[in-house]
């Protein structure tokens, strides 16, 4: 992994993304039956067939969302990956103007001390999550990557109880150096997640209007950095609103395609958010381009076709009934009960406990979803899947590439569901409700029978018996 991208015109062309959307509004009926069949036997579309996808009338849409589900359950049955945000600065010095935390915005601006990281994941931990994905702004005098480091440290060393603590952080922060890069290699992180926000340069220059987020060529070779660094897991998105919505998703599979061929592995994950309200953001007039929520579906079921073995995460930007659909369309991850500002989670135990609002809290956008973690897994084990908190594909060295090839050659699956049903167990012995507890485990009993392989099955069985009598915990193939 040593080639870096000196020039983004390479993968990404505007007019000619433009012009394969052109072209694709043309495809028959016929041709896009034709492709509905390819993509069912995972035999990889090219840029037109992806455009067709994004371009056919709704009359298709129903299959559209069949073939998703269907391809999202070969490769990940039901499970879905559980995780939360912890914003641990909002110190920024870019002007990105869809943001709470631009630049120009006056309010307080706040970075967690290393006493306040640990009370933010003891608080994280209490609801049941080992997963969290590490949110700052750009600022490299308030917020370093030195911080940074020491963030991940703090929250790495964290226990909140016998049960409890994060064992493995994804990070979300702005692009940055191959250096840099090698030092968050190294203290242990798991997917580089950046969102591009826009792939159309003219639209990108118009939003990000001042500080180092402007330079449209070095963020977008962000990846290219953070893979020649040695980082094989990483996350990518854009905010839909910004452009045309279809214009983004082929550019994302573009991206994706591009690291694939340079590092032989593309994204890790891709997330789909829409752009929220938030303080100092007029949503009435300015972004015309947010998809409706049937273009939305049909823009994160094309995704799960175009890249089958990627992770597709939802946030609680969107609401539950918009997450149910879109669990139907091929979504593999989401976030439960985040706090998405600075100090958010211990501001909302003062506020259950006295009533108290923080009157400094900046929140980044407004939350559709303001469910508790314990009523989204009960809400996740209804529809008959299985919520999953594994960390193992990180600390098992199966990243990058090795997933991929396990993923592609359908074994992933074999530890992956019963990680996912002892990760489970953990929830419901430790945190869920009793009401959640009884639930749980008739669903995890159920789920056990279906473990392919005899050993697998009962050495998971064997793990979650141990789990339940409180002999054992973090244990995973």
């Amino acid at each position: 992994m040593s080639k870096i991208t000196l020039n983004t015109t390479e993968f990404i062309r505007p007019t000619a993304i433009d012009a394969i959307l052109s072209q694709a509004a043309a495809t028959p009926d016929r041709a896009i039956d034709a492709i509905l069949d390819k993509a069912s036997r995972f035999a990889g579309l090219s840029h037109l067939e992806v455009a067709s996808l994004l371009k056919m009338d709704n009359r298709h849409l129903p299959r559209l969302f069949r073939v998703a589900r269907t391809i999202k359950e070969a490769i990940y049955g039901n499970r879905i990956v559980m995780f939360a945000p912890l914003y641990v600065s909002d110190y920024c010095v870019n002007r990105c103007a869809y943001c709470a935390y631009n630049d120009c915005h006056g309010f307080r601006r706040r970075k967690l001390t290393q006493d306040e990281v640990r009370d933010e994941i003891i608080e994280i931990v209490s609801m049941g999550h080992k997963r969290i994905a590490l949110e700052a702004g750009e600022d490299d005098v308030n917020c370093p990557i030195d911080y940074i480091l020491d963030c991940l440290r703090t929250i790495y060393r964290t226990q909140a109880d016998l049960s409890g603590e994060i064992r493995r952080v994804n990070v979300n922060i702005a692009a940055t150096t191959v250096e840099n890069y090698r030092k968050l290699k190294e203290v242990g992180i798991g997917t580089y997640i950046l969102f591009q926000e826009t792939y159309h340069q003219p639209t990108y220059e118009k939003f990000h209007l001042a500080g180092p987020k402007r330079d449209y060529w070095y963020h977008t070779t962000a990846f290219d950095r953070a893979m020649s660094a040695g980082i094989d897991d990483v996350g990518a998105g854009v905010l839909f609103g910004l452009h045309d919505p279809l214009f983004e998703a082929l550019a994302m599979v573009i991206h994706n395609e591009h690291l694939e061929q340079t590092y032989g592995v593309g994204f890790h994950t891709i997330s789909v958010p829409r752009i929220r309200p938030a303080e100092g953001v007029d949503l009435s007039t300015v972004y015309p381009n947010i998809p409706d929520d049937a273009t939305f579906r049909k823009i994160v079921a094309v995704l799960r076709l175009a890249v089958p073995y990627t992770g597709i995460i939802i946030s609680t930007r969107e609401s539950a009934a918009m997450r149910k659909d879109l669990l139907d369309c091929g979504v593999t991850q989401m976030s439960a009960c985040s706090a998405v500002g600075v100090g958010g989670y211990m501001a909302e135990k003062r506020r259950r406990e006295t009533g108290e609002t923080d009157p400094n809290l900046t929140a980044q956008f407004a939350k559709n979803d303001e469910r508790s973690a314990d009523e989204i897994i009960a809400w996740l084990m209804s529809e008959g899947l299985v919520p999953s908190w594994c960390t193992a594909c990180y600390r098992s060295g199966r990243t990058g590439d090795r997933f991929m090839a396990l993923a592609k050659s359908g074994q992933i699956k074999n530890v992956c569901h019963p990680n996912a049903l002892m990760t489970l167990s953990e929830y419901l012995e430790d945190y869920a409700s009793p009401a959640v507890k009884e639930v749980g485990y008739a669903l995890v009993d159920r789920e056990l029978d279906k473990v392919p392989k005899a050993e697998h099955r009962e050495k998971a069985r064997r793990n979650v018996n141990a789990i339940r009598s409180g002999k054992t915990r973090d244990v995973y193939f």
